[in-house]
């Protein structure tokens, strides 16, 4: 069952902000979705209340977010950072934790509602954890789907779990989607801005710096997804994502890059019906509708005024400038472990970019070297459980440094 069959299966029974208060958990509290998370919690206090709290090593953040929101626990993931954060909560009354363990533990709180943005394969038990018991899931992290996409959406189905998309691309298409039924979807569109080099010839992408490519035109976002952005491998592992999400064959998902990022998603019918989702730039939207699903709640993002836009422009991706986005697709058509490959690849070749040790168009580059050695070696079968995903993983992110290695010694 795809997440809108399961959404849809449970709209009717799920509890309504006014109803009472919906008991939260966000993994991934002090990074960009959680800060989101936390702001729209704290405008609507009387209709949420938080359970657990998580992040990575970040323990003032942490402790702050804790203490604003009033949360029971309070888990680091780092293991060394458990007494400080201990200290920083001390006389709140919110009990701290740490450790991967810890973290599991926290998916596993009674929260009616769990937002899994823990980035990275870090956040892969956790979410699951959650989607095992059965909770109403914001997905904000890609590697459960990029990674494990087979593994969750059927761990999801067994156990009646909801699964909500946050990215604001996939969000749109489950917005678009309730116009219709979805065997009556033709294809679905997901949009990309371009990012900042849309308008660049490909000898001036080569020159590229970290810095300008840190210049998203119109979102505001942490430095991976947004150097992912400025090459498309961001839009090319939204493309597997939504192939999971809605049980949609990779023919039937396409992209257009819309440089205003006003139009989100699309999703024609078979009648030739068009539906489009829009809103601003900014992931209060999709994390409001989440939040508050199968309702609404009021909203701090700006009201968008298409008066003033006065055009919305559509074309193309660049598969020869933009080569991520084919190597993207062609993962997703061979399917197994190649997703895992891909991104696992990736994460390794942008660091290596923003550290300035590798060209732009390099990381492009090396997640192909990687994926074909991958292939070489037989590592791109469907992995088995979540323990071989995080496998793949590794051995992914030892065969890119190996290639990078040899890539900088010629």
């Amino acid at each position: 069952m795809n997440a809108i069959a399961v959404a849809k299966a449970r709209s009717m029974s799920a509890p309504l902000p006014g109803d009472a208060p919906r008991s939260v958990t966000i993994l991934g509290a002090t990074g960009s979705i959680g800060a989101s998370t936390v702001d729209l919690i704290k405008r609507n206090p009387t209709l949420y209340r938080v359970e657990c709290v998580a992040s990575g090593r970040n323990v003032t953040a942490l402790a702050q977010v804790a203490r604003d929101v009033g949360a029971r626990v309070a888990v680091i993931a780092d293991p060394d950072c458990y007494e400080a954060l201990k200290d920083a909560l001390a006389g709140s009354g919110i009990e701290a934790a740490a450790g991967e363990a810890a973290l599991v533990e926290a998916a596993l709180y009674p929260a009616d509602w769990v937002m899994a943005a823990i980035a990275g394969a870090v956040g892969l038990k956790p979410t699951m954890a959650a989607i095992g018991r059965g909770a109403t899931v914001a997905l904000a992290n890609k590697e459960c789907l990029v990674c494990a996409g087979s593994l969750f959406m059927a761990a999801a189905a067994r156990s009646g779990a909801t699964v909500l998309p946050v990215d604001s691309e996939h969000n749109a298409l489950f917005q678009a989607m309730g116009a219709g039924r979805r065997e009556d979807v033709r294809r679905v569109i997901l949009t990309a801005s371009g990012g900042p080099f849309r308008t660049w010839s490909l000898d001036a992408i080569r020159q590229a710096t970290p810095e300008q490519a840190l210049r998203h035109p119109n979102w505001s976002m942490g430095p991976k997804v947004t150097i992912d952005s400025a090459s498309l491998m961001n839009k090319g592992l939204e493309l597997i994502e939504a192939h999971h999400l809605f049980a949609l064959p990779p023919q039937e998902i396409d992209v257009l890059v819309h440089p205003q990022s006003v139009v989100h998603g699309l999703v024609e019918f078979r009648d030739g019906s068009v539906v489009a989702q829009m809103g601003p730039a900014d992931m209060r939207v999709p994390i409001a509708h989440c939040l508050a699903w199968p309702a609404r709640i009021d909203g701090p993002a700006p009201r968008l005024d298409l008066a003033a836009l006065r055009e919305l422009t559509f074309e193309e991706a660049d598969l020869v400038r933009f080569p991520a986005l084919r190597l993207a697709r062609e993962a997703m058509v061979k399917g197994g472990a190649a997703p895992t490959v891909l991104n696992a690849a990736d994460e390794v070749a942008v660091a290596e970019f923003i550290g300035g040790r590798i060209p732009f168009l390099a990381i492009a580059a090396l997640v192909e070297k990687t994926l074909a050695a991958a292939d070489a070696r037989g590592l791109l079968s469907e992995p088995a459980d979540i323990d071989a995903a995080l496998a793949v993983d590794h051995i992914a992110r030892g065969l890119a440094g190996d290639l990078l290695n040899a890539l900088k010694a010629t």
